[in-house]
This record gives structure tokens, sequence and C-alpha cells, in this order.
């Protein structure tokens, strides 16, 4: 746990993600990721330099099959507030719209009951689970099906609510997480969503999986080139444009 808490700290600094007086809600879906983040951030908020509040805040998107208790008796124990937000999402998008593909519209009304929930109880950040492979995963997808170099910030301010997004996760890797998910006896829930597992992420998961077999590091690699702006070598039309304007006649 104490090299989660350091690369917790680390994202922490380098990304200038906490101030003084802060108040953040973690947005807890039940999954191992989010859970873990809330167990860090309260053992972290115990030294930081930075002193803070913390909330936890659960978006029940109105499936039958979900069974919240584990997770209210989990930050009962842990003492942190929890707020469970309950809204039609699931009706909406299963039953009323059929979506064929729901993901991206479940994600965007989940983030929006969310931002709107942490608004509403004072809080002026809300921390996401976000951690090393999503980060991989986000930047390999968006330069395979949309043709750019792009992945979410490790911070972002929405503008329009005046919030402010922090990923603290951003340096840890998912099999580390797993792990410390298990020798803590932190509770999950499994996801009873009807899409969970096919989605085009759990075929990016899988690819990264069957390279990293052949590249050992190919991970680090990759968060080395997110990183490495100094070294950006790409095509700048203009730039290799007057390249030949210059030549000695």
């Amino acid at each position: 746990m104490q090299k989660l808490l350091s690369k917790l700290r680390k994202s922490i600094q380098d990304f200038n993600m906490i101030q003084d007086g802060d108040r953040i809600a973690v947005g807890l879906s039940g999954g191992k990721d989010s859970n873990l983040l809330l167990y860090a951030l309260k053992q972290y908020q115990r030294f930081s330099p930075q002193p803070f509040e913390l909330c936890a805040i659960t978006i029940d998107m109105g499936l039958k099959e979900l069974d919240l208790t584990p997770l209210i008796e989990f930050t009962k124990k842990i003492d942190v507030p929890h707020y469970v937000v309950k809204t039609s999402i699931a009706e909406i998008i299963f039953d009323i719209r059929k979506e064929k593909n729901p993901c991206s519209l479940c994600a965007k009304m989940r983030r929006g009951a969310l931002h709107d929930a942490a608004k509403n109880l004072g809080c002026n950040k809300v921390a996401l689970a976000h951690h090393l492979n999503d980060v991989i995963e986000t930047f390999l997808m968006s330069m395979f099906f949309e043709g750019r170099l792009s992945t979410f910030s490790p911070v972002t301010h929405l503008e329009k609510k005046d919030i402010y997004l922090i990923r603290p996760l951003v340096y840890v890797y998912e099999k580390d997480i797993r792990s410390l998910v298990k020798k803590n006896n932190l509770p999950v829930i499994k996801n009873p969503c009807p899409a969970n597992g096919n989605t085009q992420r759990q075929n990016m998961k899988e690819l990264i999986w069957k390279l990293e077999k052949q590249i050992p590091g190919i991970k680090d690699n990759i968060l080395g080139a997110i990183t490495n702006l100094q070294q950006l070598n790409v095509w700048d039309k203009d730039a290799i444009r007057k390249i030949c304007d210059n030549k000695k006649i």
C-alpha cells in the first residue's frame, strides 16, 4: 500500500491536484478502481500537506440487480460520508431509447449526475479512478479510431459547472489495483450492466495484453511517449514545406 500511496502522492504533486480547503467527492461506482481510490485518499488525507475534505458519491442507475449494501458498509467503516443519487438512467437507455450502443450515452448521463451532485454538496473537485491502463487504452483508441494523438488529462476544469476533475491513480497500473483490493479485503460490486465487457475498450485491453507478451515494457514506453513533449516528432506540413525554401542555389 505504501508504494501505491507514493504514486498517488506523486501524481497529486506533479499535477497540483489538491489545494488547501478542497472538498473532494470521489465517484464511487463500487468497482475495484473507485473503491481503492477512496480507500487510498482516506489514508493520504492523514498526512497530506494540504488539508481537504472527502466524501463519496454513488450514482444509482436504477438497475434492479445492483445491491449497494457492501458499499454503504465500506464507507461507514472508513468513516467517509457517502451519498447515493438515484436516477432513471438504465430505464431511459435500455427501456425507452433501447440503445444498441449504450456506453457513450450512459457515461455522459452518469457524469452529468455525478457533477451535479458534487456541486449540490458543495464540492469543488471530483476524483475519478482512471488508472494508467485507462490512460494508455484511451491514447491508443484515439489513435486507432479517431486518427489523433490524445488521452484524458490528469486534471480537467469544467468551466460551465466550475468544477475540477482529478485523477490521482494515473501512475498506477490496473494489476496493482487488483492486488491491493484483494490484500486489503475491499468490497467489489459486480457491474450488472448488460453491456459490461462488450466494448471497444475491452477489445483494446485484450490487444495490449497480447502486445505486452511480445514487447515487454510496452506500457511504460507508451506512457513515455504521452509525456515526452520534447521529442514529439509529427508531421507539421507548413514547417516541412519550408525546408526546401531555404535550399542554396
